[in-house]
């Protein structure tokens, strides 16, 4: 797995990707592990759009070069009707990377991820 010199980049797109969270961890993004590219994470949001229930949201970065996912939010409770913004700066996923994400308040929480995709 090649990381990708940014210096050499040639084209940079700017991303979105959001999913509904369940009790079951999923990948929300993932740069596949021969990909030539780089992700760029700027952004990420976690929604819970219940009106009453708050809900615990977990979130993570698992680093294939590591084979370990370490987590920038491990059961943070977001309140009914609350969006909590989870980065305070940029990171990066290299190839076979992603961002895995789970609540167990299954449908309360959304999350929306902004990234860019850099080759």
């Amino acid at each position: 797995m090649a990381n990708p010199n940014l210096v050499s980049a040639s084209a940079i797109y700017g991303k979105v990707a959001g999913a509904a969270l369940t009790d079951t961890s999923a990948d929300i993004v993932t740069n596949g592990s021969s990909s030539g590219k780089l992700y760029k994470v700027n952004a990420i949001y976690c929604a819970n759009i219940d009106g009453t229930d708050a809900a615990p949201v977990t979130v993570g970065v698992y680093d294939s070069s590591a084979t370990a996912t370490y987590y920038l939010a491990s059961t943070i409770t977001v309140p009914a009707d609350t969006t909590i913004d989870l980065l305070s700066k940029s990171i990066y996923l290299e190839e076979g990377d992603k961002i895995v994400a789970n609540s167990s308040g299954a449908d309360l929480v959304t999350i929306l991820v902004s990234y860019e995709e850099l080759s």
